[in-house]
């Protein structure tokens, strides 16, 4: 169950969905209106892209959900299990992102489409390193499937059930760090354009040197 879920799960759940958040919102302002951290919308893109004969937006489209896949299987090498437990590497995995998020920015600046696919490789790799752990589901990088559990959440609760009031606050908080990330790097895009996204990776190397010494003072490093 969810209470079984450590407390620096919250933290860092926070943190990580506000980097998304960030980094989605400097793809849909710069990245051709773009959404980086989740595909939904740019696979239906693509469908209709392939449907009107533009093969090459298609192809662009096609690149961004690839380079996301190459970012969940760089997590899936790097973790040895889908359990989130203290001592894993995720620092590594969150430096990597942090590269690749400065990575984007330089091939961005120069007009690159490359800068899309590290971006996209980066929030697929962040999406899969927050697993699954006790049979619940956290994900960072997009809001829906985090929208559909407060809302079966509240119609449980309505039919009489237990509120599960630990679930609801980590969820609750994932949309809040999303939400706040979206609007902090609508804001950072606005007077730094994509060196917006330096943001979001210096909060990479932090986050994965708290978790590092974190780790190491409770003696799982």
């Amino acid at each position: 169950m969810i209470s079984r879920l450590p407390r620096w799960v919250e933290y860092g759940a926070f943190v990580l969905a506000f980097i998304a958040g960030c980094v989605n919102a400097v793809g849909l302002l710069g990245f051709e209106h773009k959404a980086i951290s989740h595909l939904s919308g740019t696979a239906t893109l693509m469908g209709t892209g392939l449907a009107h004969g533009e093969i090459t937006s298609a192809l662009h489209l096609a690149g961004i959900l690839g380079s996301f896949l190459i970012g969940a299987a760089l997590s899936g090498l790097v973790l040895p299990g889908s359990s989130l437990r203290l001592g894993r590497h995720y620092e590594t995995l969150l430096i990597l992102e942090g590269v690749l998020l400065l990575a984007a920015i330089h091939f961005l600046d120069d007009g690159s489409r490359l800068g899309h696919y590290l971006a996209s490789m980066a929030c697929g790799l962040q999406n899969a390193m927050a697993t699954t752990y006790s049979g619940s589901v956290v994900r960072t990088t997009h809001l829906t499937g985090t929208i559909t559990d407060i809302g079966l959440i509240l119609g449980n609760a309505l039919r009489g059930k237990p509120f599960d009031r630990r679930r609801a606050q980590l969820l609750t908080l994932l949309v809040v760090g999303f939400v706040a990330g979206g609007g902090t790097g609508a804001w950072l895009f606005a007077s730094l354009h994509f060196l917006a996204l330096a943001i979001p990776a210096t909060l990479c190397f932090l986050l994965a040197l708290g978790y590092r010494l974190f780790s190491h003072r409770h003696g799982e490093g």
